[in-house]
């Protein structure tokens, strides 16, 4: 079936393996969900390590494959497998995960053993999430445009004429790791200052906690101080947005993207953020255009759902696209 036209009563299994939640779906050929499931993702540092955590999520698959079968009356005819890391998406293989302790994992092929041999793609899951975005949600249309997820930590991905660019080597869009305040706070890839250490919704809860003596505070309480008109709340708000600002405005000069995206638990925010932002980074910005600041449109699911157009491509390759105006000025 692979590289053919696929049958509209055909349907494709989703999964978005995530650090705290494997998220799982069945998704028709109108790219709409027929069935959705979550559960929790066993630790990593836990009984069994990392391998009983690809066990677990290669047992949810099988699980909502077997249920497609008995619910649709039909397996699913492909597989979309997104992890966060490294990812060789040539060769189907996790390369690296510090948050789900994945090393060279052959996930392509593990799945398609567990799955009945069904075609399998593996993909990032921000990359996934921006080619849902790119082609269903905020920068449907566009050619060019960076979806930029503001989570526990920060990545993104590069959305080019419909695809998520994956580099050379599987590591395109990690925009958290760009060094915005040299000398800075110490970062997880080894680095000090970089954008994730500052304007990630996990170094805004730190920072917030410190501020407030709120231990356990989340940037979820910050930006309800910072509405609430909190002094304290505003100022740390303020250093922030300037920090990403100047981590966009990098991706500005080097890709000229025509819309920013910005998606992850700290785009919840609103225009709490989106406003300041716009601000910061056109005062930044100098010979080029300033390009759109989006909220993402597809919520949380956006990277299952572009695990599901991992697998449709597989089965339909999406044709060339028209090419269209990428910006109003």
């Amino acid at each position: 079936m692979s590289g053919q036209e696929p049958q509209e009563s055909a349907h494709v299994l989703a999964l978005d393996v995530g650090g705290t939640v494997l998220k799982g779906a069945l998704i028709g050929a109108d790219r709409r969900p027929l069935h959705q499931a979550r559960r929790a993702t066993p630790p990593a540092d836990g009984p069994g390590g990392p391998g009983a955590l690809v066990d677990a999520a290669l047992e949810f698959a099988a699980e909502l494959g077997a249920l497609g079968a008995e619910r649709l009356g039909r397996a699913p005819a492909a597989a979309g497998i997104v992890v966060p890391g490294v990812v060789d998406e040539r060769e189907g293989i996790a390369v690296w995960s510090a948050n789900l302790g994945l090393r060279d994992v052959p996930l392509r092929r593990l799945a398609a053993e567990r799955l009945g041999g069904i075609p399998v793609r593996v993909g990032h899951d921000v990359r996934a999430g921006g080619l849902a975005e790119g082609r269903l949600g905020a920068g449907a249309g566009l050619e060019r445009f960076l979806f930029v997820a503001l989570g526990t930590g920060i990545a993104g991905a590069i959305g080019i004429e419909g695809r998520a660019e994956p580099g050379a080597n599987g590591a395109a869009g990690e925009i958290g790791h760009v060094i915005v305040r040299p000398g800075g706070a110490r970062c997880g890839c080894g680095q000090a200052g970089c954008l994730e250490t500052v304007a990630s919704a996990a170094a805004v809860g730190r920072a917030w906690a410190a501020v407030s003596g709120t231990p356990g505070a989340t940037a979820a309480d910050a930006v309800a101080a910072v509405q609430a008109g909190d002094a304290r709340a505003a100022a740390l708000w303020r250093e922030a947005v300037e920090g990403l600002a100047d981590g966009l405005l990098t991706a500005v000069r080097l890709l000229d993207p025509a819309a920013i995206v910005l998606g992850g638990g700290l785009a919840g925010a609103g225009e709490t953020l989106l406003a300041p932002l716009r601000a910061a980074l056109a005062a930044k910005v100098t010979f080029q255009r300033m390009p759109r600041l989006l909220p993402a449109a597809l919520g949380d699911g956006a990277g299952c759902l572009g695990a599901a157009l991992l697998a449709w491509d597989l089965l339909a390759p999406p044709a060339p696209r028209p090419r269209l105006a990428e910006a109003t000025p």
